[in-house]
């Protein structure tokens, strides 16, 4: 990756959470209860990961670029939802807390040298090196990837109130 790919990214990066939340205000909070399958998160448990994940991602970032060669965490997500109980969570708390990591990782980010985004870490899912850049590239749209998600969510719960 160039920079001036990574200077991308680093800008999806810094407007993907916004989408998700101009996204959020259209579904109304009756909806966000709603599963549309079995096995498929609501939209409330969809706001609880992004907050796990972005605080994760937030000392992920940290940890490549200060200390590569400590391994990050790794979680299951689907077993964070279940047992930590994400509808019993709050969605305004959530979403602050998403917000204000993000915001804090992108002012860390948008300014790394070089060397650093070259650093490589140990991620105990990934057999193939874990580089920053990597890191950037699953977490630039991640927002945008739930987006799409809540939308459809909404769409189902639309139909279902038919």
């Amino acid at each position: 990756m160039d920079a001036n790919e990574r200077n991308q990214l680093i800008e999806a990066y810094r407007t993907a959470f916004d989408e998700f939340e101009e996204a959020l205000a259209g579904i109304p909070r009756e909806a966000w209860q709603f599963r549309p399958a079995p096995g498929e998160w609501s939209v409330h448990e969809v706001i609880i990961h992004l907050a796990d994940s972005e605080t994760n991602s937030y000392l992920r970032a940290r940890r490549l670029a200060v200390d590569p060669q400590l391994p990050l965490m790794a979680y299951d997500q689907d077993a964070w939802a279940a047992k930590l109980d994400y509808h019993s969570q709050d969605t305004d708390t959530a979403l602050a807390l998403t917000r204000l990591a993000r915001l804090a990782t992108y002012d860390f980010i948008k300014d790394l040298p070089d060397q650093v985004w070259a650093h490589v870490g140990v991620h105990p899912e990934y057999k193939d090196p874990y580089t920053f850049e990597r890191w950037l590239s699953i977490y630039a749209n991640h927002p945008r990837q739930h987006t799409e998600q809540i939308l459809n969510n909404y769409t189902a719960w639309r139909a279902a109130q038919e």
